[in-house]
């Protein structure tokens, strides 16, 4: 977590700094629908499916074969995957222009936009095939047990695209105008390979050798591959659903497509920091309960990555959404980001917000039916969710004009729905949830956020931090946040709620 969460603050920093540079306009529109293009091939490729089909695979193998095998396994994965997106970023460096007018066709209205969007996306396109080869390496120190280095991985690629994109923008233009733009975009695909090549060191230290090796008719890769397909489809629906929402935000005023992102933003930050967190330390345990038919094994540990992560993430959506406008203001609202773009991004966060306990429950439940061979359960519900967004988006924006606020609930809603398919699918195949400590351990939870919400309510009364000079909106931000943690965790002490024993790595469960 404290990695992870290194990483997700690394990442709110470079959007906060392209948001004070470049503003809420056609430009830092343009690199956020350009970088979106890559950005979900990196969950149809990289962090989310191949990492949930490649650990599980490798869990196994290392369980009954020994690492021998597992990084032979590795080697096979790295060089098919070498080879296969070498070809996908060719053809999207190629396809660039019909791709971006397909995806995003409102930008057509504003002259320069589409030309801008299509020569970023070339330049960023590469950066999926780093993520990828990042993601193999990350899976295996993962399922060997070294969770902090792959990480802190992602935070060196914030640091480094901040430190490069800075430098390189100033250099194209030391104004920050529309050039500058091109030296962020470039500091973004220099950081996805830092992040690649930080972790090559630790891998060989552990007797891992990379190598050249392509056989075809190893089981190993072919259940990879088998579990890739839907698990590809069911790990980017969030993203395919932020795609289409880009699709629709494309159409609205200029900056719309900014002031989502930046909400956006913000729920991951709980979401990786929590969801991804628990997720990753729980996936290696269920593959090998799962591969040793340790059945009752593999709900428990299940059962306790969902209560960790209700744990973690109800308390956080509380407060983005009651203190929505003073989150937004404080983290934002410089240089050329206006109040009214920090307004309209504060409507988009309580938006999301919405939906993310639903979204970080997905990152623990959904990986889990690869591990016990059911990989199309989440294929399936993803799809249909998919179907519903769309549907939805154009109600809400075509048909009753909610503008942003309709694009966030449709995405919010969609991942509640999809979260409720998987946790009854989930409840059939691995076992009963109906287990004393686990709905004793919800029903605290509950409580804490009650207490939560009760200490943020009272806050607001005599803290106001909006329209203030910026550090005294920083503190009153700062204080409200601190109120509600301390009164959501004091009453988590006071009942005795197990998961803050975890957290602190007490073992009372």
């Amino acid at each position: 977590m404290l990695a992870i969460g290194s990483s997700r603050t690394l990442g709110l920093v470079r959007e906060i700094l392209l948001n004070t540079f470049l503003g809420a306009g056609k430009e830092l529109d343009a690199l956020i629908a350009a970088f979106r293009i890559p950005n979900l091939l990196r969950d149809l490729f990289a962090e989310g499916a191949l990492s949930t089909a490649f650990v599980t695979t490798f869990s196994q193998k290392l369980a009954k074969e020994g690492k021998a095998s597992a990084f032979r396994l590795a080697s096979n994965v790295n060089t098919l995957l070498f080879i296969a997106l070498l070809l996908i970023v060719t053809v999207g460096i190629i396809f660039a222009d019909p791709l971006v007018r397909l995806l995003n066709p409102g930008f057509a209205a504003v002259p320069g936009k589409i030309a801008l969007t299509v020569e970023l996306t070339r330049i960023l396109f590469p950066f999926i095939l780093f993520l990828s080869l990042a993601a193999v390496y990350m899976g295996l120190l993962n399922s060997l047990h070294h969770f902090g280095l792959p990480a802190f991985a992602s935070a060196a690629f914030n640091f480094v695209s901040i430190a490069v994109g800075l430098l390189l923008a100033w250099i194209f233009d030391p104004t920050f105008g529309q050039r500058s733009v091109y030296g962020f975009a470039i500091g973004v695909l220099v950081g996805g390979l830092a992040q690649w090549l930080v972790m090559v060191p630790r891998a060989i230290s552990l007797g891992y050798q990379p190598r050249w090796l392509l056989v075809w008719n190893d089981p190993g890769l072919k259940q990879v591959l088998r579990l890739l397909g839907p698990a590809s489809i069911g790990a980017a629906a969030v993203q395919v659903n932020v795609m289409i929402n880009g699709y629709f935000a494309s159409y609205l005023a200029d900056g719309s497509v900014t002031c989502l992102n930046n909400a956006f933003r913000l729920i991951q930050l709980p979401i990786g920091l929590f969801g991804v967190a628990v997720a990753t330390v729980t996936l290696p345990h269920l593959a090998r309960h799962a591969a040793l038919d340790e059945k009752v094994a593999l709900r428990n540990r299940l059962l306790v990555g969902i209560r960790q992560t209700l744990f973690l993430t109800l308390p956080a959506a509380i407060g983005l959404f009651l203190l929505a406008d003073p989150i937004t203001a404080s983290i934002f609202q410089y240089g050329r980001f206006s109040v009214e773009s920090a307004s309209l991004t504060a409507l988009a966060l309580r938006g999301y917000s919405i939906g993310l306990v639903s979204y970080a429950c997905m990152k623990v439940v959904a990986p889990a039916f690869s591990a016990i061979g059911r990989p199309g359960v989440p294929l399936r519900v993803s799809l249909t969710g998919i179907f519903l967004n769309l549907t939805f988006n154009y109600l809400l924006i075509r048909v009753y004009h909610l503008g942003i606020l309709g694009l966030t609930l449709t995405t919010a809603s969609v991942a509640t729905l999809n979260i409720l398919q998987l946790a009854w699918a989930s409840h059939r195949q691995v076992g009963s949830y109906f287990v004393p400590h686990f709905l004793q351990g919800i029903g605290k939870i509950i409580l804490c956020c009650v207490a939560l919400t009760g200490a943020l309510l009272s806050g607001l009364q005599f803290i106001h931090p909006m329209g203030q000079p910026i550090p005294v909106r920083i503190a009153g931000t700062v204080a409200l946040v601190l109120l509600g943690a301390l009164a959501y965790f004091l009453t988590a002490k006071l009942l005795k709620l197990p998961d803050l024993g975890l957290l602190l790595r007490r073992k009372n469960r």
